[in-house]
């Protein structure tokens, strides 16, 4: 699969790895639908021009997922273009969360704040998935057969969670643990999946932690030295899209960090 004249969705789309990767996409010549819950997703796809809309949505609403969808068919209509519709999705929205099954006073953690986190993170990834899926097993199959690509973020955390990731690190677990039943069961439309395990990123969920806490992540990866820039994500998603061998599997994007 190639990236020019091809459309994607991206959600979680107005910052961070998402803003970047489509940036990227648009760069090598592809269209995006943007999908973010924050007001700022607009901003973004007017930035990046014609081959770029926003939608507005919740990746926990099968109507809001479903509308972003059709955006990108529609999206990749108005251009005339034959082939594939929504060619591939990158799933970047999610959020994170820290707390402790007991906390310091002896007060069990919240039930709901875990049921949340599971909930957007597992939930809404299974969401994107499943309508993304339906688009694009109806597509002409290309090359070798494919009709599109799913790629999800999934976390080091799925692997090295931390003490109090006990939700962060399941929901991200859960992703991990799709990805290989989803491509089995996908690939007898020409569906590929695939996901990425970011370590420490430049991103806007690092900025809600104390500076020297980011210091001292970025001084625990073995090489190179520093934090993740987001484009380095959105530069392996471009090369899982036009690499078709890629299936199935969790990559690793850290730098060789091992959380402890």
């Amino acid at each position: 699969m190639q990236v020019k004249d091809n459309t994607f969705l991206i959600t979680g789309a107005a910052s961070g790895l998402g803003a970047a990767t489509a940036e990227r996409l648009v760069a090598a010549g592809g269209r995006v639908v943007l999908c973010d819950l924050s007001d700022a997703v607009q901003a973004h796809a007017e930035r990046l021009g014609d081959a770029a809309r926003a939608v507005r949505g919740d990746v926990t609403s099968g109507d809001d997922i479903q509308a972003a969808v059709d955006a990108a068919l529609e999206l990749s209509e108005g251009r005339g273009l034959a082939g594939l519709g929504l060619a591939g999705v990158v799933h970047c929205a999610g959020v994170v969360s820290v707390a402790k099954l007991v906390d310091r006073e002896g007060n069990p953690a919240d039930l709901d704040a875990y049921a949340r986190t599971i909930n957007i993170n597992l939930v809404g990834t299974f969401n994107v998935m499943r309508l993304a899926a339906a688009a694009m097993a109806g597509n002409a199959p290309g090359e070798d057969g494919e009709r599109g690509v799913i790629i999800n973020t999934a976390s080091i955390a799925a692997m090295d969670g931390q003490v109090g990731q006990c939700a962060y690190s399941a929901s991200k677990a859960g992703v991990v643990g799709m990805s290989l039943p989803a491509a089995r069961e996908l690939s007898r439309h020409g569906v590929r999946v695939m996901a990425i395990a970011p370590g420490v990123f430049e991103t806007p969920m690092m900025s809600e932690i104390p500076d020297e806490a980011a210091q001292a992540l970025a001084a625990a990866v073995p090489f190179p030295k520093r934090l993740g820039r987001p484009d380095e994500f959105a530069r392996l998603a471009e090369q899982i899209i036009t690499n078709p061998m890629l299936n199935g599997e969790v990559i690793r994007l850290d730098g060789g960090i091992r959380m402890q």
